[in-house]
């Protein structure tokens, strides 16, 4: 089939090049220059996809790489895995508007169009499929098909591959359905068909209320169980070995990345302005995250105060800033937070993290520095925020004067645990 996959991100660029190995003539389409550039060189900046893959696909045909919407005619499929981020509270779907547009100016006859981006329950049916008949001009449904299929992606996650990972799959209708499924089940090892659009949508946003709300409820409980003398990690520890009615979650400086601190908002906005109630799970879970950079400042600032050493002036090192183990990506990542809490009390901040990519260290707040024995000595504290595994957690240990450590991976007398 001729597949067209809009957006060449963390979701579409796996996507694109799974569809172009199996078999398929894949078109992978950004707005961005820079993106397609370093594709069309051979060049992935996605953690899960090696430059390697790209080449060969490249190389085979069966994969290009545009800017240049004129090269979406004719497509029997195309997936949009576009951003859908919050705006001062409100989802913001005007990448998945632009990209219903560019898609229905191509649109044709017998075609299926597949919304992946994660939002809110409503939106292929009341968003997505009015915007391609109002372009297209024809019929979701009796011209065209349609429906949602969310994304399951989990950077850097070693158990469970991109094509093992089971993919839930909906349509508008029966022949909507059946259509997604077919194609999806090409390229992964499980497709789980539900009913329809809204529960698929609702379904992806269960997951990660689900995550959200059990992160936030163990990181409060640290802040907790550290003002009555507990050590929480044990306590975790002694938890899950029940094995039933018990799933573990650990704490850490807050929840970051493209979903967590996002998508369960996306319900929570739904829901009061459908029902005009407030989800106050979620509303409660997002005030914990929010604060935990906060609560990480204050636990360092007692103990540079211990030492009597006062914040301001202090050179303090914080190691890992991406939002997650082993990964690259700085979105919402809550070092942020972290850093600019202590640089406005007046810190010498440096941070140190061998995954984040040459292009994206103009994002950071601080200086990047490695996390040599040198580096790690000259602070005054350091803060394990990220416990990645190209950190000597060794070299730490035996170098830093005190470390507070937000992941529990280090021991000794100088370190203290969240």
């Amino acid at each position: 089939m001729d597949v067209v996959v809009a957006g060449q991100g963390y979701v579409g660029l796996p996507l694109a090049v799974r569809a172009a190995e199996v078999g398929h003539r894949v078109v992978g389409y950004d707005v961005d220059p820079h993106r397609i550039k370093r594709l069309i060189a051979g060049e992935s900046y996605v953690q899960d996809v090696t430059s390697s893959r790209v080449r060969a696909v490249l190389d085979s045909g069966a994969y290009a790489a545009t800017t240049d919407a004129a090269a979406l005619a004719g497509f029997d499929i195309a997936v949009i895995t576009v951003p859908t981020p919050l705006r001062d509270g409100v989802p913001d779907l005007t990448y998945i508007e632009a990209c219903a547009r560019t898609l229905g100016a191509h649109l044709r006859r017998g075609a299926t169009v597949v919304l992946e981006s994660t939002s809110y329950p409503g939106t292929t049916e009341e968003l997505l499929v009015p915007i391609l008949e109002t372009t297209s001009g024809l019929r979701g449904g009796v011209d065209f098909l349609a429906g949602f299929s969310p994304e399951r992606i989990a950077p850097g996650n070693k158990r469970w591959s991109f094509a093992g990972t089971p993919k839930l799959v909906s349509g508008i209708d029966a022949a909507s359905l059946d259509a997604i499924k077919g194609f999806y089940d090409g390229i992964f090892e499980t497709t789980v068909p539900v009913s329809g659009t809204r529960v698929a949508e609702m379904a992806k946003l269960i997951e990660n209320v689900f995550r959200f709300v059990n992160v936030c409820l163990v990181n409060e409980m640290a802040t907790l169980a550290a003002g009555l003398g507990v050590n929480i990690w044990e306590a975790i520890d002694a938890a899950a070995t029940k094995p039933f009615g018990f799933t573990r979650f650990t704490p850490g400086p807050g929840v970051g990345g493209h979903c967590l601190p996002v998508d369960p908002l996306f319900l929570s906005w739904k829901v009061q302005q459908e029902l005009g109630v407030p989800f106050r799970f979620v509303e409660l879970a997002n005030d914990v995250n929010r604060h935990m950079p906060h609560y990480v400042v204050r636990r360092l600032t007692t103990a540079l105060d211990r030492r009597h050493k006062p914040v301001s002036g202090s050179r303090i090192l914080l190691l890992g800033l991406t939002y997650k183990i082993n990964a690259t990506d700085l979105r919402e990542s809550p070092s942020a937070r972290v850093a600019e809490l202590l640089i406005d009390l007046g810190a010498e901040v440096r941070g140190a993290d061998p995954n984040i990519p040459e292009v994206d260290r103009n994002q950071l707040k601080v200086p990047l520095v490695d996390a040599s024995a040198q580096e790690i000595a000259a602070a005054d504290a350091v803060v394990l925020l990220m416990d990645h595994a190209r950190f000597d957690l060794p070299t730490i240990e035996n170098n830093a004067p005190y470390v507070l450590d937000c992941r529990n991976r280090l021991s000794g007398p100088n370190v203290e645990t969240l």
